[in-house]
């Protein structure tokens, strides 16, 4: 029998290390993710059985089971689930595969991990939390339907590296063994095992069995006292949503939805409705209180777990949820579908058409239920997923209002701390306004101090400030009760259609061709403004350009940016072009008319969070007027 030695990922060891060292409350975590490793290999065994009766090899019940051996220190969590192969065992403990590992890892850094036990189980890294209370751990398995001889032995002290051996293992599953450090002992206590369960697992479907010793009469001799070891049933081992929902509480809920989402914090809402009619099923859902970490990352496993009469077909149907709310954790327990479902049936099943629409509808109702009834929460639920929610705007048409109305943004006239709904924004429109305003911009001290702002703030109109990525892309031509979204940095903004500037113009105009000559490279036209009043001038967009932070993000991601030129708007009311028109007027050949230009230029792409076109001739100019200023003194 050959014993071979490997090394773990970097990654691994990392997490080993900040786990053993830093994470010293909520030990007994590393019990519920282990239980509830062992229910999803049953699962999983549970769903293959189906088709291949070979892993029915056991012939009895599902069942995890745990036994404390006192003498040994070792804790033993067993299940006879589907197992892992050699190949299997390496690739799922010794590396951790998840593309956003690192950032997960200073994540962990960067908090107190200690009171940030969410952390762990969101990356799938849940059996590493075992080393929280042992020192090594032993693990034997086999792959279901497999020879008894094609079992393995994987063990581990946390050290860098980990070895495997075959090993003769006569029933299917993983039995894992936890050698508990000595001053971890209280978890081989009875009392301590059955509070963990009852605690953490108790909503767990399979039968959990604690090998317990008690005292019991001689069947030989009754006078005497003989101690008998049993197996007790310590879960309740029922669906928690098969169940009643008046009769499951809060603290259950939370328990049910840790095991879902490996998140240690309770849910902010709890959705629980039987539907019946047409189709059958039965929907536990829940909104968390606040956003994964990798929510954001392809990887992220979107959609509640499916159940068909109770056997879980797969733990993430993404069929069953639009992208926009992937945020919802849950089940659904179907009593239509076929056994043996598979996902390209789903993709094109009817039944499952109508569960996701019915879901979608259920999770919008009772968000717009949770802003009326107790807006701070709802609050709270924005805050962390108000940009995922904005997603369906551009991908659920059909629901696109129903969204729209409870979206929640800064503006500049919703009060200190507080957000507006477009619906306040609509009603307070000024008479013959046309179009809902908005700026984006990367934080809202920026977007309020911004030039494009000011003939609003003059008018008194509203403006509706957005600070995430995606905000331009959703927002640009999107309508609500028919009013069109127009951003502030594109186009060209006429708030008086009275104003008549043909006189500036014509008064202007020579300088114009002038300026407009002089960076015809650099810009697609210059103009007068209509939306400045303070400022000497800004660049605009077309309609359809691209956001610049979107610009950005595209390039960042190695994507073709095609280059849109914009449009210098000048403030003819600024004093600085009323000094140059002087001039021009005076000796159109002025040098210093080219150095104005120039500065101009680079003014408005400072404004517009570009760096200058030449920083070094931008400095010389600067440094060069602060002289000719100074000399006047």
């Amino acid at each position: 029998m050959t014993t071979e030695k490997f090394e773990f990922k970097t990654e691994v060891n990392q997490l080993l290390d900040l786990m053993i060292h830093s994470l010293y409350s909520h030990k007994e975590i590393s019990i519920r993710e282990l239980l509830s490793n062992a229910s999803d290999a049953i699962d999983k065994a549970r769903y293959e059985s189906l088709t291949n009766p070979d892993i029915l090899e056991h012939k009895g019940e599902w069942r995890i089971r745990i036994s404390a051996d006192k003498d040994a220190a070792t804790l033993t969590i067993s299940d006879n689930g589907i197992g892992m192969t050699k190949d299997e065992a390496i690739k799922a403990l010794g590396t951790i595969a998840h593309s956003g590992t690192k950032e997960f890892l200073a994540t962990l850094k960067e908090k107190a991990i200690k009171d940030s036990p969410d952390l762990i189980g969101q990356f799938g890294v849940g059996f590493y939390s075992a080393y929280m209370i042992c020192d090594r751990v032993t693990l034997l398995s086999r792959k279901a339907g497999a020879k008894e001889t094609a079992g393995i032995r994987w063990e581990s002290t946390a050290d860098g590296t980990f070895t495997i051996e075959e090993f003769t293992k006569k029933t299917p599953g993983t039995d894992v063994v936890l050698h508990i450090k000595a001053e971890e002992k209280t978890y081989l206590d009875e009392w301590q095992i059955r509070d963990v369960v009852r605690k953490y697992s108790d909503y767990i479907e399979y039968p959990i069995m604690l090998e317990t010793e008690r005292e019991e009469e001689s069947a030989l001799d009754k006078t005497l006292k003989v101690k008998v070891k049993k197996d007790e049933q310590i879960n309740t081992g029922k669906a928690i949503w098969l169940r009643d929902k008046a009769e499951i509480s809060e603290s259950e809920h939370g328990e049910f939805y840790k095991h879902l989402s490996h998140d240690f914090s309770d849910p902010l809402k709890v959705i629980h409705y039987k539907a019946e009619g047409t189709s059958e099923f039965t929907c536990l859902l829940y909104m968390p209180s606040h956003a994964p970490l990798d929510i954001f990352y392809k990887e992220f496993k979107i959609g509640p777990a499916l159940y068909v009469k109770k056997v879980q077909i797969m733990d993430h149907c993404e069929e069953l949820i639009p992208a926009y709310l992937r945020f919802v954790q849950g089940v659904v327990d179907s009593s239509d579908l076929p056994l043996n479902v598979s996902r390209e049936i789903l993709q094109n099943n009817r039944q499952i058409t109508v569960i996701k629409n019915n879901i979608t509808k259920k999770v919008l109702d009772t968000l717009a239920e949770m802003k009326q009834a107790d807006y701070d929460k709802f609050l709270q639920f924005y805050r962390e997923f108000g940009r995922i929610l904005k997603e369906g705007l551009h991908l659920d048409f059909a629901k696109k209002e129903t969204i729209a109305d409870l979206l929640l943004f800064s503006s500049t006239k919703a009060e200190k701390d507080k957000l507006r709904t477009l619906d306040e924004y609509v009603s307070a429109m000024k008479d013959g306004q046309t179009d809902i305003y908005f700026i984006t911009g990367p934080s809202l001290q920026e977007m309020q101090a911004s030039p494009y702002l000011e003939v609003f703030a003059e008018k008194d109109y509203e403006v509706l400030f957005m600070a995430d990525d995606i905000d331009d892309f959703i927002f640009s031509g999107f309508e609500y009760k028919g009013k069109k979204f127009k951003s502030v940095l594109k186009g060209d903004i006429k708030l008086d259609k009275t104003a008549d500037n043909e006189e500036e113009k014509k008064q202007f105009s020579k300088l114009m061709d002038f300026i407009r000559d002089q960076i015809k490279d650099d810009v697609k036209d210059v103009r007068l403004s209509g939306r400045l009043k303070d400022s000497p001038c800004c660049l605009v967009g077309d309609e359809g350009d691209l956001d610049p932070r979107m610009e950005k993000m595209l390039k960042a991601m190695g994507q073709e940016v095609p280059e849109h030129k914009k449009v210098l708007e000048i403030n003819p009311a600024h004093p600085l072009f009323a000094a140059m028109n002087r001039i021009f007027e005076k000796d159109s050949s002025a040098p210093v008319l080219a150095q104005y230009t120039a500065l101009l230029l680079d003014q408005a792409l400072l404004l517009s969070g570009l760096k200058p076109k030449d920083p070094a001739l931008f400095a010389k100019n600067i440094s060069r007027l602060m002289v000719d200023g100074a000399e006047h003194f």
